[in-house]
């Protein structure tokens, strides 16, 4: 399985690159991982909705690039469906079952994701009606793909 983590800007603190790191080293005995960065755009404080709108559609442009036709395509979004450990690792397996064989997480900036990517999307996720850093995203993201291959391999791990 190709798993690819689209995502927006860099990771400028080296705790949340080095948490990321272990993870990707984790998870390359179960997958194959990409991280896809492309540049964010700078938010001005206090920006209108309709400059956000144009920031977002920037960056989408950008994320629409990595999107691949074949690919299973997974935007992370507040509004998307909230799932346990154990039902996103039931739907990694039911993928792979159905012959998916490479999935792209998307995570917006931290102004969220732009319609036409949300559109693209085949399935929105959330993990929490609470926002999250989208550099601290990563790292929970990964650490959740990595727990949900721990369970669907019967390996200790989750408790």
């Amino acid at each position: 399985m190709q798993i690819d983590i689209v995502c927006v800007g860099k990771i400028k603190e080296r705790y949340l690159a080095d948490a990321i790191g272990e993870y990707a080293k984790r998870l390359s005995r179960y997958c194959r991982l990409s991280v896809l960065e492309v540049a964010d755009e700078k938010t001005p404080d206090h920006a209108s909705e309709g400059v956000e709108r144009q920031i977002r559609a920037k960056e989408g442009e950008r994320i629409a690039k990595h999107l691949k036709s074949d690919a299973f395509v997974v935007a992370l979004a507040i509004d998307g469906k909230m799932l346990s450990s154990e039902e996103l690792a039931a739907n990694l397996a039911q993928w792979g079952l159905r012959g998916v064989s490479h999935i792209q997480f998307v995570i917006g900036g931290s102004i969220g994701l732009d319609d036409a990517v949300l559109r693209r999307a085949d399935m929105k996720l959330s993990f929490s009606k609470m926002t999250f850093p989208h550099q601290l995203m990563r790292v929970i993201l990964l650490e959740q793909v990595y727990r949900a291959y721990k369970i669907n391999a019967h390996e200790p791990y989750h408790k």
